[in-house]
């Protein structure tokens, strides 16, 4: 079972774990088709979402609302003190831990989600720390079964025989107490990057909402700056082995404006079909279908031409240049003024993912000053998105080191190798944080 170094001894978690209602040791939710919305009180049942269970935390609000006509599944509902654990999805969230240390009431478990609790010789805040750390999350990762990296599972046989180590449980609080009071230092710092990032995400947004709107210019609709017509893209399935076929842009690739193979998958859609459907620099993309946050989102492709072509949920837009800056148009529809328009414009049934059509977006008005005062706004634009990048990158690496630094205090607790020393400050851009209890002691 030693299948890693620890100075702790080791069990088996069906070992570590408690026998429950359904005489076993490992609970399974149940996953009906439910209302899209969540629940809206405590008196209404709801099923949980797997984003409910982020590393070491719960998050109740995350759920879907029973339909009036199921009946509640009161044996799977979830109580203060379950450790809870996804199975299922793309390999980041299969397998992520979360204690429950406070919940409403009338939330169940997902089917894919098992619910477990420890024996009295095991502290469930001992138990959750190990499962999120490095070795643990190795050891899980190599049980996950299934075709591609999209969609694994894990079962609870394999899982039931994690090891885990087992040291007194005296000594498992005090490893406790001190990973609190270690990694809430962390998480700090985390928090504090996060809120620099906002910041910065703010500020780019502002800067251009007032450039844009605030000076009087006159206004046009977008159908009245355009050298084409709209167009709607294509949605044909994902080849399969074997199968030719074009490369076609996902809507990740719009929110993340993010022009990647890897937000890109490729279609049956044949030559003929995709030839009115290439992207080319200067296209403008717009969401006709999303979340009620999303739809309507945009963003300016400035790629290689014949790359891609778009999907149907895309409208496809292309600036008449002789009137206005490709640039400056997609900056307008990105602007919050914009996009607020194109949302309240969207339509959809209750429950289904608003659309707005191509008669929405040409309606929509955004400010059309000269040409002379267009090419000035991208280039500050422009400048201020260079500068937000590098903000955004340096956050970012701080960050992962941040990640980095949590991974190697819970590696260095559940290899039996923690004590109370001083340990060297984690340093980032512009805050230091100094981590005081802990050190690796020599092995």
């Amino acid at each position: 079972m030693r299948s890693f170094a620890t100075s702790y001894p080791l069990a088996q978690l069906s070992e570590a774990l408690s026998v429950l209602s359904n005489k076993r040791p490992l609970q399974q939710g149940w996953s009906p088709r439910c209302l899209p919305n969540p629940s809206p009180d405590e008196d209404t049942w709801a099923v949980l979402k797997t984003t409910a269970i982020q590393e070491g935390h719960f998050d109740g609000t995350h759920n879907k609302q029973l339909p009036p006509h199921l009946a509640p599944r009161e044996q799977i509902e979830v109580k203060v003190g379950d450790l809870l654990l996804t199975n299922a999805g793309p390999r980041a969230r299969c397998g992520v831990p979360a204690l429950v240390r406070s919940t409403r009431s009338k939330l169940m478990m997902s089917g894919k989600m098992y619910r477990f609790r420890p024996t009295d010789d095991f502290d469930p805040e001992f138990v959750q720390y190990w499962l999120m750390s490095p070795t643990a999350q190795r050891l899980i990762d190599a049980m996950k079964t299934g075709i591609s990296d999209s969609g694994l599972n894990l079962t609870q046989d394999k899982f039931l025989k994690l090891p885990i180590p087992a040291p007194s449980l005296d000594e498992q609080r005090r490893l406790v107490n001190v990973l609190e009071e270690t990694l809430s230092l962390v998480a700090s710092a985390e928090q504090s990057l996060s809120s620099a990032l906002l910041r910065t995400r703010a500020w780019k947004a502002a800067s251009a909402d007032s450039m844009i709107w605030k000076k009087g210019w006159p206004q046009s609709q977008i159908g009245d700056l355009l050298r084409q017509s709209m167009r709607n893209g294509r949605s044909d399935r994902a080849v399969r082995d074997g199968e030719p076929g074009t490369r076609t842009l996902t809507l990740t690739a719009i929110t993340k404006n993010d022009f990647t193979d890897q937000n890109t998958k490729i279609t049956t859609t044949s030559e003929a079909a995709a030839r009115s459907l290439w992207l080319a620099p200067g296209d403008i993309l717009v969401q006709r279908s999303n979340t009620p946050e999303l739809v309507g989102t945009s963003a300016l492709y400035t790629g290689e031409r014949n790359w891609a072509i778009f999907p149907d949920l895309l409208i496809r837009l292309r600036a008449d240049e002789q009137v206005i800056d490709s640039r400056f148009m997609a900056a307008a529809l990105k602007t919050e003024r914009a996009h607020r328009e194109l949302r309240g414009r969207a339509k959809g049934l209750s429950g289904s993912m608003p659309k707005i059509d191509q008669s929405d977006l040409a309606q929509t008005q955004i400010p059309v000053p000269p040409r002379k005062e267009q090419a000035a706004v991208v280039a500050e634009l422009e400048s201020i998105e260079r500068d937000a990048q590098a903000m955004m990158r340096g956050l970012e690496t701080q960050r992962r080191r941040a990640k980095m630094m949590r991974a190697s205090i819970l590696e260095t607790a559940f290899a039996g190798r923690m004590n109370m020393r001083c340990h060297p400050p984690l340093e980032e851009e512009g805050l230091d944080v100094q981590l005081s209890s802990l050190v690796m002691s020599d092995s």
